[in-house]
């Protein structure tokens, strides 16, 4: 657990139904970015294309973005592709955790790759685990499980009250996408 100072690096996670997760996450980037900062940011199920990653070519410099999931979402039993992008994606945020280079490390869509057996919740505790006094590392995405819950320094759920997907609205690119 954290003990307050400014340096001692705290694990969040952003869960639940509700819209924001990846956005919240993306902030925080964007702020830690400002502050001088270098962020790794690894998106796990999921390889289209946002348009806050586009913003991110501004912030090349500071924050690296990669991609571990196949065009759209995985949205059925994995394929051995998806299973061998998410191990390479697990073993890359192992390296930018460890590297000394990053001080802020988002798994964006963690939680959802380890509910569709992805990667384990073993895999993210171990992760979680290895992390070195300093870095600030955010997992995201719904479902996640209570092992991961119980090792964060914060959790935030977001919760849908009402949402105008449920009207027929698609995502919207620069809201959504």
């Amino acid at each position: 657990m954290a003990n307050g100072s400014e340096t001692a690096g705290c694990v969040h996670v952003y869960t639940g139904d509700g819209k924001g997760k990846t956005t919240a996450a993306i902030g925080l980037a964007v702020r830690a970015a400002g502050a001088g900062w270098k962020v790794f940011i690894a998106q796990f199920a999921k390889a289209t294309i946002s348009s806050e990653m586009t913003a991110f070519e501004r912030f090349a410099d500071r924050i690296t973005i990669r991609h571990y999931g196949q065009k759209g979402f995985v949205r059925q039993e994995p394929r051995q592709d998806d299973l061998d992008s998410a191990h390479r994606g697990l073993a890359e945020c192992a390296a930018a955790i460890s590297s000394g280079e990053y001080s802020l490390v988002i798994l964006d869509e963690a939680n959802i790759a380890a509910l569709l057996q992805l990667l384990t919740v073993d895999d993210l505790i171990a992760l979680i685990d290895s992390r070195p006094a300093g870095v600030e590392l955010v997992l995201t995405g719904r479902g996640a499980h209570p092992r991961v819950l119980e090792r964060a320094d914060l959790v935030t759920e977001m919760r849908e009250v009402k949402h105008y997907y449920r009207q027929g609205m698609m995502a919207r690119t620069g809201i959504e996408r």
